[in-house]
């Protein structure tokens, strides 16, 4: 009777409902932990990719009609800012073994993914779509908002300069533009940032020695789609990490709500 006691009393010094292994909540905070790691890093990965996509494109936008781009872009910029509070939830949610910081982690966590997941999704889609809406209406923005529009005025001039193009077509759409019709470009057949060595004025002539003959939709539309593809590559990507994060958040509170049944 004596030796079945001692073996019920080892019993109950077992591992309890903190566990053992990959199941105790030692592993799991070990594991949460690393992970946290990983997305602090991916945090910061998505943020640099946000804000490189808006300081590089964030000109162009004036001459989209939609605002999907922007909205991609500032989508994940929101999900990587809100990476550095995250992992510091976490953390004191694994030091504390506190279940209300774990919940609290595992919706953050959730906001992220749901934020990563859309501008992923949006991006792809837009990818499709982008060079045939610059198709169908940057003609129209340059001929009707230059000189008119301010911001489109300054994204069409840089749009310019930095392709080395003229026009959205060709530089012929300039002279049906309201740019040249309404006498605004003081004799000049084009815009000076058609030049090939801009300067004032140099848009009087439009012969090809001295400005650009090629349009500049074939290269806008290459270039947002590059960046979209890097956009939905690096949400969707990241989508993977953040379910692995909720998983294991999802663990160690069930683990720490037994344990704490339990009286452990």
């Amino acid at each position: 009777m004596h030796h079945s006691g001692s073996s019920s009393h080892e019993f109950r010094k077992g591992p309890g409902p903190r566990g053992r292994g990959c199941c105790s909540v030692s592993f799991l905070k070990y594991v949460l932990f690393i992970f946290n790691f990983l997305f602090l890093v991916g945090g910061v990965a998505v943020l640099s990719v946000a804000a490189w996509t808006v300081a590089e494109e964030h000109t162009y936008v004036a001459v989209l009609t939609t605002t999907t781009y922007a909205t991609t872009a500032y989508l994940l910029l929101l999900a990587g800012l809100l990476a550095l509070p995250a992992a510091l939830l976490a953390c004191c949610a694994v030091h504390k073994e506190d279940k209300c910081y774990l919940l609290m982690y595992t919706f953050l966590l959730l906001f992220v993914f749901l934020l990563e997941a859309a501008a992923g999704v949006l991006a792809y889609v837009y990818e499709e779509q982008v060079k045939g809406e610059l198709g169908h209406t940057l003609q129209g923005t340059f001929r009707s908002s230059y000189g008119t529009d301010e911001a489109a005025t300054l994204a069409i001039d840089t749009l310019q300069q930095e392709f080395d193009c003229c026009g959205a077509l060709s530089y012929r759409d300039w002279k049906d533009s309201e740019w040249v019709l309404s006498g605004a470009a003081n004799n000049n057949t084009v815009p000076d940032s058609c030049c090939k060595t801009p300067s004032p004025y140099c848009g009087v002539r439009d012969h090809p020695s001295n400005i650009w003959y090629n349009g500049c939709i074939h290269s806008l539309g290459e270039e947002l789609a590059a960046h979209l593809v890097v956009l939905g590559a690096v949400g969707c990507g990241l989508c993977v990490l953040q379910v692995l994060g909720i998983v294991l958040a999802c663990c160690l509170y069930l683990k720490l709500r037994s344990a704490e049944d339990h009286g452990y």
